[in-house]
């Protein structure tokens, strides 16, 4: 018997990778955060499966799930949303699991800031204006942010931002970045990313305020701010240039 963790994706079902799908369609027992995860992504489930929807349940009573199933030999598929490197939950159901000796694998999904710079139509590493990105969210009632992991630490880097689970703090957002990236940095808001009823509202650090509070955003969304996002007058990478050679290329020098 095994735990198989699954990321979900970010919210359209055809996003699952094959893997999770077919890990899906052969385990006896679903648990799913019903809250966020696409109730589409079920049907891969088989028919008589046990699905079980964790948005109610404590850790303890999971944990229970995982027990029962372990005890009658049956295969477990956990579908988290988005990828489960980040802010998942993860990694104390795994803890707990190796200390009762059951077997787990954890299968990666698309994650919400992947689906959100392809909603936007955007790469966000630019040559020479952004080539890294971070992941990151400010404190909240389920954790708090370490000492060191600041809005204003993150921004003196002048990366693009990736920035999770703090719509509801937009005006603390922009009043601790716009020190650091001016009132002109471009901002995009993407509102459940994939989902059917994804929306965008860009603007600056200047106006975005304004323009959440005309288009109101509960939950479900990415903030996403740098000057990667609106960058057009930039210099080419030189990976597909004529004159860089690399060792794949297989020709002479021009």
């Amino acid at each position: 018997m095994t735990v198989h963790f699954i990321g979900a994706g970010p919210g359209a079902a055809d996003l699952i990778t094959v893997r999770g799908r077919d890990l899906l369609a052969r385990c006896p027992v679903c648990l799913y955060a019903g809250s966020i995860v696409p109730p589409e992504l079920l049907a891969y489930c088989p028919p008589d499966a046990r699905l079980v929807d964790t948005a109610p349940l404590s850790l303890d009573e999971i944990e229970a799930e995982y027990v029962a199933a372990h005890a009658a030999g049956r295969d477990v598929a956990r579908l988290h949303s988005g990828d489960l490197s980040v802010w998942s939950a993860v990694a104390e159901q795994v803890r707990r699991l190796e200390a009762r000796g059951i077997p787990y694998t954890l299968t990666p999904g698309v994650p919400s800031f992947a689906a959100a710079a392809a909603a936007l139509g955007r790469e966000l590493t630019i040559p020479e204006v952004a080539q890294s990105l971070v992941l990151t969210r400010i404190s909240g009632r389920a954790s708090k942010m370490p000492a060191g992991e600041t809005l204003a630490a993150f921004g003196a880097t002048g990366a693009t931002l990736a920035i999770h689970l703090a719509i509801h703090a937009l005006d603390r957002v922009v009043a601790e970045l716009t020190p650091l990236y001016g009132p002109g940095c471009p901002v995009a808001v993407v509102v459940r990313a994939s989902w059917p009823d994804e929306r965008i509202i860009r603007g600056t650090l200047a106006d975005i305020a304004e323009r959440i509070a005309a288009e109101p955003v509960e939950r479900t969304a990415l903030i996403l701010v740098g000057p990667s996002l609106a960058a057009r007058d930039f210099r080419e990478s030189a990976l597909y240039d004529p004159f860089y050679q690399r060792r794949f290329r297989g020709r002479d020098s021009l």
